[in-house]
């Protein structure tokens, strides 16, 4: 079991994708694909399993593929249709993005249909098992590897950049669910698992306590939300991370997830559940 750190845009402890005898777990954006084949040191993964297809865990999905066309991709149903035709997903990332949409993802090639293995959630896949896990996005899946207990979570296990934290619950447009948030915590943890991984970052055997950050992230980050606006939201974020001290990991958090998306994305949330 390998870590790859990505180093997304140069910077360390960002996006870490993971090596599981043959299996990729979030393959990360086509801009870090460099430093993701020089991890590969020239071995095709047999699969790629994606937790979602949001570009920083999935945008590299294509590319990989038209460099090794063997390989099955396993994603959840409802984002499939996005791999094979990204058009969408690219329009509602470049809403977010603007002109930095190349600078931090490079190219989306879209994924042939043949290499696709739709997920509902429930399955189990060769090693793995597979919950289905909304909240971050309706289309999020996570992986339990049976042989080490390791739960592969994406975002829905939050953003922690050091064992000693802070831990965040990232919350981007466009589908942020809450409750249904807390309900796939509760998924994840029903497995036991002796260790769980956050794509942003790292591998970490503190389980419940990881989890239970997790969940004070959504409440604390909602009543943010509620009660002010976008510059009181950073402020408060900024304020948690700039606590420990180093800039270097005050940029990684920014990085792996901007607190005024966070912000954009409880707003949507809010309003939609009015």
């Amino acid at each position: 079991m390998q870590q790859i750190d990505l180093m997304h845009l140069g910077h360390e402890r960002v996006i870490g994708s993971w090596l599981i005898g043959d299996v990729l777990v979030d393959p990360g954006p086509q801009s870090c694909m460099e430093t993701l084949l020089a991890a590969l040191d020239g071995r095709p993964p047999r699969v790629i399993a994606l937790t979602h297809i949001h570009l920083d865990h999935a945008g590299a999905t294509g590319s990989l593929v038209a460099r090794f066309p063997d390989v099955e991709v396993w994603v959840h149903e409802r984002g499939a249709r996005h791999l094979i035709d990204p058009s969408k997903l690219l329009a509602s990332a470049g809403r977010l993005y603007g002109e930095d949409m190349d600078r931090l993802w490079g190219e989306v090639l879209p994924v042939p249909e043949g290499n696709v293995r739709s997920l509902a959630g429930g399955e189990a896949l060769p090693g793995f098992e597979v919950a289905y896990t909304p909240g971050h996005a309706s289309h999020h899946v996570a992986y339990l590897h049976a042989d080490s207990g390791t739960a592969f979570c994406g975002d829905v296990a939050g953003v922690r950049i050091l064992p000693q934290g802070p831990v965040f619950a990232p919350t981007p447009p466009p589908d942020i669910d809450l409750p249904l948030w807390r309900a796939s915590l509760d998924v994840v943890e029903a497995w036991r698992p002796q260790a769980i991984v956050p794509t942003h970052f790292g591998r970490y055997e503190d389980v419940a306590e990881h989890l239970a950050a997790v969940r004070e992230s959504l409440g604390e980050m909602e009543r943010w939300a509620r009660e002010g606006d976008v510059e009181s939201f950073t402020a408060a974020m900024e304020a948690k991370v700039e606590a420990k001290g180093d800039p270097d990991v005050t940029r990684a958090y920014e990085q792996a997830m901007p607190p005024q998306q966070s912000y954009a994305g409880l707003q949507r949330y809010i309003q939609r559940a009015v």
